[in-house]
């Protein structure tokens, strides 16, 4: 087979196999990674999916948190730490930490941003809600 044939052979196999890919439509796959602003901390993979819980928690988070944590809890710098973050992961900071922290705020501790104040207006049906957000964007970022 000639070199143009061979290579020709390789670019269809390659867009067949592009081909399968996408169209299984795997809904674990994540979609985009977080734009980087001058006070982002960190860059994540958003899920490509969001969770009923989890979908909910976005629009109470954007409302309530974002203001600080930033747009998808990627945090900023000088104001309030990213949430996606080992830090935050389940085992050392479990969803109690959450309700806690929301209810009656919490003294500094982990990183140089101050205390943070409560946050008034949430209950804990909406801050549940919010923690199913947080981990769902942990998960699509490795954080278990």
């Amino acid at each position: 087979m000639k070199p143009k044939h061979i290579f020709s052979v390789a670019a269809l196999a390659l867009a067949g196999v592009a081909a399968l890919y996408f169209a299984r439509g795997n809904s674990s796959e994540t979609v985009s990674m977080t734009p980087i602003t001058e006070t982002s901390i960190v860059q994540i993979t958003l899920p490509a999916t969001l969770s009923e819980n989890a979908a909910l928690g976005k629009t109470i988070y954007d409302a309530k948190c974002a203001t600080c944590h930033a747009p998808n809890a990627v945090g900023q710098d000088g104001i309030a730490p990213p949430l996606v973050h080992g830090i935050y992961e389940p085992n050392h900071h479990g969803d109690e930490s959450f309700q806690r922290a929301a209810a009656m705020g919490v003294k500094a501790h982990h990183w140089r941003f101050g205390d943070m104040p409560p946050v008034e207006g949430l209950t804990r049906a909406d801050v549940a809600m919010i923690i199913a957000y947080i981990r769902e964007l942990q998960r699509a970022n490795g954080i278990e």
